[in-house]
């Protein structure tokens, strides 16, 4: 059957695998969110976890367990009785049991025979089953295992109950050939996962291979965390087969949203030339690429940004060209003439030239320096005073409303949360603007490092990118905001200090 006549399901291993990625660790709320996530995103199996690692560990699988999920919850079980019996004791639907497969795992690591690893495999298995668990049996480092011993195994356990099996390329070894090899043995025999690490820059590739070999379940994690160079990214799988197979999966809406979510949760940031979900995947600078786009969405990409939950952004800098640019002004309202336009272009290649990226702050004022404009700013930063230590953090603001003066406090978990809290405050409904991304860049070295802040905010339909920049990053914060704020009420009717 083509692939593209199958129905392949994901089993998300963020909150095992995943989490075994050096630096990350979990909390039980944590993994209960991303659980919800994964599961309103209708990912079929979620991995919570390994119930042997500790007390710990299996009270953030029993949170997952208590969430009443559409999906199947299971948790990891090394091949001893007592993996099952932990596993049990959270209520999980089913365990994931690895057994070792090579002759690394089977003679040098546990110093076994093949027999008696097939035969405790059987065991296992009759006694999961038994105890009313779903099963699935992973032979570990499958994919460098001797393919005779590796189908003799999995055979012995889908005879034995086993619900399905996997042969793991556990250390990223393949290539795509051999999932191949290995998937149109195996999947004669049963049910058929796949698991890959991108050692090689090949999960995804490896991933494909299986399943077009017959493998109807994918084992990986939200934007690819993992150890070593991580699991095959759930995100990346999905849009494989939704655009290039036409396979359904997932709700593909929501992949950016779970890549923000546990990128939040790991402190892992997100490369920004990632797949699917990174910041530049629908992002044009180029010149030519802005005025194609422009002109047919599909120009210059695969799919429309919608399909995962995104949206289409135009920046500009050293490739600018001039449809971007008077596109970049129609956002903000500005009308330009052809010499206008011709001049603001020139300015904008030469801050772009200088390593600067141009916000939509920087383009309006080009374009108010071009014609000669001066603006009125109806929101003003005058004073700032913030302060943090033992205690809570707090900040004061004093800014120039409407030509009026207004101060406020506010506190946070920081000095920039706390001054941030201030300004909304001093606002009121001004402040009803969303923060859309906040980012920090060093641009100088050492204690005294000049730092620049650049931040996205959005009011009803319209938005606007500003930087500013300093040694003290609560204060480039907290002038980026409030750029930002003024430029988005710019031309709003309603005076900035009308009661709430």
């Amino acid at each position: 059957m083509a692939l593209s006549d199958r129905e392949v399901q994901f089993l998300d291993t963020t909150l095992r695998d995943g989490e075994q990625a050096p630096g990350i660790s979990l909390s039980p709320e944590e993994k209960a969110e991303i659980a919800r996530a994964l599961d309103a995103a209708n990912v079929s199996v979620i991995e919570a976890g390994s119930a042997c690692t500790g007390p710990g560990e299996r009270e953030t699988i029993s949170r997952v367990t208590d969430l009443d999920l559409d999906a199947r919850v299971t948790s990891f079980a090394r091949g001893v009785r007592n993996d099952i019996d932990l596993a049990l004791d959270c209520d999980v639907d089913g365990v994931n049991l690895v057994v070792p497969a090579s002759d690394r795992h089977v003679e040098e690591k546990l110093d076994t025979t093949h027999e008696d690893v097939v035969d405790t495999t059987v065991d296992l298995v009759e006694y999961a089953k038994d105890h009313g668990l779903w099963v699935e049996v992973l032979g570990e480092d499958g994919s460098r295992a001797d393919l005779d011993f590796l189908e003799d195994l999995m055979g012995a356990a889908i005879d034995s109950g086993a619900d399905r099996v996997c042969a793991p390329d556990t250390v990223g070894h393949a290539t795509p050939d051999r999932m191949f090899e290995i998937y149109d043995r195996l999947s004669d025999l049963g049910p058929t996962s796949m698991h890959t690490h991108d050692d090689l820059g090949l999960a995804v590739t490896n991933t494909l291979a299986g399943l077009a070999a017959g493998a109807d379940l994918v084992h990986g994690t939200i934007n690819g965390i993992g150890e070593r160079a991580g699991n095959v990214a759930i995100e990346e799988v999905a849009m494989a087969l939704d655009h290039g197979y036409g396979v359904k999966t997932l709700d593909t809406e929501m992949l950016h949203e779970l890549g923000q979510l546990v990128s939040s949760a790991t402190d892992v940031p997100l490369p920004p030339n990632k797949a699917v979900i990174g910041e530049n995947a629908f992002t044009h600078e180029s010149g030519i690429h802005t005025d194609g786009t422009l002109k047919d969405d599909a120009m210059y990409e695969p799919y429309p940004p919608e399909k995962v939950g995104r949206e289409r952004r135009l920046v500009l800098g050293k490739h600018a060209g001039r449809a971007g640019v008077k596109a970049g002004l129609r956002e903000h309202d500005v009308e330009v003439t052809d010499d206008e336009l011709s001049e603001i272009v020139s300015r904008v290649k030469e801050l772009g030239d200088r390593g600067k990226r141009v916000t939509d702050a920087d383009l309006l004022t080009i374009a108010e320096e071009v014609q000669g404009r001066e603006r009125d700013r109806r929101v003003e930063l005058v004073d700032l005073t913030a302060a943090s230590g033992s205690g809570t953090p707090t900040a004061s603001v004093r800014l120039e409303v409407d030509g009026e003066e207004r101060v406020s406090s506010g506190t946070g978990s920081g000095p920039v949360d706390a001054a941030i809290a201030a300004v909304r405050s001093a606002l009121g409904s001004a402040a009803n603007a969303q923060l859309d991304s906040y980012h920090v860049d060093a641009i100088t070295g050492g204690t005294d490092a000049v730092v620049t802040v650049e931040v996205e905010m959005s009011r009803g339909d319209r938005s606007v990118t500003v930087a500013a920049s300093d040694s003290d990053i609560t204060t480039a914060s907290v002038r980026a905001m409030v750029d930002a704020l003024d430029r988005l009420v710019a031309n709003e009717e309603t005076p900035v200090l009308a009661d709430d």
